[in-house]
């Protein structure tokens, strides 16, 4: 059977509006004003993604105490040495020039000291304090300003339009394009570009507690795997450790209180009311996300638990104005949940909150298919085991801005239109219609399940029991999915249409999770196994490399290239 769809052109297409997205597209256009360039997003331009959920802030070495070689040490540290060092390197050095952007080019206003100079806040697993903040409102501040100038520039947009598979060249030279659905309608678009970046952002919403937007279920990771793209350090999935609970079956539990109240001195309590955490880290709360989770982890699977299973989080021992003051955004989200953040215990839990793994990419953003580059939580390398908080929004604003003065350089010298593989975009609208043809199975029990086994046998804490269970179960979710229909009573925002499809991609990368994390016979970072709880031969490090082949995963590692700092080194006498 063939299916209809329309086919367009655009010199850059730009997959997400996060901040990796808008920011490339505000360079591009600064760069190559001739240039055609679109933006397709899931949802609404400035409403949906994860960067404008940013509470805590952006890590920027500004300070006259600060270093860019603080940062960077913090970031390698942070990272447990799996870290790309060149990718971190760019990470540290463009942050401060990017904040100035933001404020002095597209009129983001942070939070200043009294004498001017950018307040800077404590956060967990730093040196320095070095988080640039908007209260703990950064990432809409960001978003809107960034969201204004596109519109201003004019720069085409294409809204609730759903990428469904990266189309290469009939020649096999490079990308052609992208097939996208217009969710409006439930028809399909093949949109040709001369380059494509793949920004759609990562977010681990196959665990049970997870932060990330709605919107968000690892489309343009599985796009890239399928087409023949190698994912690294999938096994390291970040746990925030404090996710709210506002109660049984509501979505509104996992999102964030965020890690600046334990900067700024908030205490972390059992369900005895006690605190805990210097039993685990002499830096008490303000230890790095990934320690924290484990120890309230294991806090809770103790049974040191609150009435919703949680643990708690209180403020009620500093001043209250300054709490009121400091974390406006916090405190009236806990109070519309019913919790009183300034003088109460908050229940909370920890939460599934960014990939540090992804695509692999190069220091222009560009991946090893032809016109095709990536930025922001869909590539892997910068964070290396753990990312530091108010490291994420730098990542996606620094390399956004990179990947777009890169592809304006890129299209006018090496950029052409490839002539699509129309087969394959055929192939690939019968396989995104495939569960209208099935009749049978239920859409909930499938998440639900899929929810338990990633949180209990792939999630804080693994061995290779859980890991060998989880692989299992995963592979029966599958089969599950596959035998599971949805009817069919209308294209136009089927939302149970794009739940299958966002299962689809959520299994498929769990699966990729479980291997990684199967082959990783070593604990780093946010990857903890019981059964192997020391960092073994951390002078020859190696990552895991992830690809798939005629529908079989494949695992093989690389050595990290400690090309400018080795472990037992500073960066000052290396």
């Amino acid at each position: 059977m063939t299916h209809e769809f329309e086919q367009n052109q655009t010199d850059l297409l730009i997959l997400g509006a996060g901040g990796a997205g808008l920011f490339a597209a505000l360079h591009a256009s600064s760069q190559a004003p001739e240039l055609d360039i679109t933006i397709a997003v899931k949802g609404l331009l400035g409403k949906c993604g994860c960067t404008r959920m940013v509470q805590g802030g952006y890590n920027a070495a500004m300070a006259v105490d600060d270093s860019i070689e603080r940062h960077f040490m913090d970031t390698i540290e942070g990272g447990k040495w799996l870290n790309n060092q060149d990718l971190a390197w760019t990470l540290v050095n463009e942050a401060p020039r990017r904040i100035r952007e933001l404020e002095n080019e597209l009129g983001c206003f942070f939070d200043r000291n009294p004498d001017g100079t950018l307040h800077q806040k404590a956060f967990a697993g730093q040196t320095f304090d070095r988080t640039v903040h908007k209260g703990d409102l950064t990432g809409i501040e960001i978003i809107n300003r960034l969201s204004e100038q596109v519109w201003k520039r004019g720069i085409n947009r294409l809204e609730d339009h759903r990428a469904v598979e990266l189309i290469k060249a009939r020649d096999g030279s490079g990308l052609a394009g992208v097939l996208m659905m217009d969710m409006r309608t439930g028809s399909f678009r093949l949109v040709q570009a001369k380059a494509v970046l793949l920004a759609t952002g990562g977010g681990p919403t196959m665990y049970k507690y997870h932060t990330p937007s709605g919107d968000k279920s690892c489309d343009g990771m599985a796009m890239a795997l399928r087409a023949g793209l190698p994912l690294r350090d999938m096994e390291m999935v970040q746990f925030h450790p404090t996710g709210l609970i506002a109660g049984p079956g509501t979505r509104i539990t996992g999102t964030i209180i965020e890690e600046g109240l334990r900067g700024y001195g908030g205490h972390l309590l059992g369900g005895d009311k006690q605190r805990f955490m210097s039993r685990y880290d002499e830096r008490a709360e303000r230890a790095t996300r990934d320690i924290v989770s484990r120890a309230m982890y294991s806090e809770m699977r103790n049974g040191n638990i609150g009435p919703n299973g949680g643990l708690y989080i209180t403020m009620k021992h500093l001043d209250s104005r300054e709490v009121r003051s400091r974390f406006k955004g916090m405190v009236e989200r806990c109070h519309d949940c019913g919790f009183d953040l300034v003088g109460g215990d908050v229940e909370v839990v920890p939460t599934a909150h960014y990939m540090m793994g992804g695509v692999e990419f190069g220091a222009d953003c560009q991946t090893e298919m032809s016109g095709l580059f990536a930025a922001g939580e869909d590539t892997g390398g910068v964070h290396g085991a753990n990312r530091l908080g108010g490291n994420g929004v730098a990542n996606s604003t620094v390399f956004g801005g990179i990947a777009g003065d890169a592809m304006a350089k890129w299209v006018p010298t090496a950029g052409v239109f490839r002539e699509p593989d129309l087969d394959a975009a055929q192939a690939a609208i019968a396989a995104t219609l495939y569960p209208f043809r099935i009749d049978g199975g239920h859409m909930p029990d499938i998440r639900e399940k899929l929810y338990d086994v990633m949180w209990e046998d792939a999630g804080i804490l693994r061995d290779a029991e859980s890991l060998a269970r989880a692989k299992g179960s995963v592979d029966d979710l599958h089969s599950e999915l596959m035998r599971t229909g949805i009817a069919d009573t209308g294209k136009a925002y089927n939302l149970s249409w794009h739940d299958w499809l966002n299962m689809e991609s959520q299994i498929l990368i769990s699966k990729v999770i479980i291997e990684a994390a199967i082959a990783r016979e070593d604990s780093r970072g946010a990857h903890f196994r019981e059964d192997f709880p020391k960092i073994r031969d951390l002078e020859n490090s190696h990552y895991t490399r992830i690809t798939l082949r005629d529908g079989a995963l494949n695992l093989s590692t690389q050595a990290v290239d400690f090309n400018r700092i080795k472990p037992g080194e500073t960066l000052l006498d290396a």
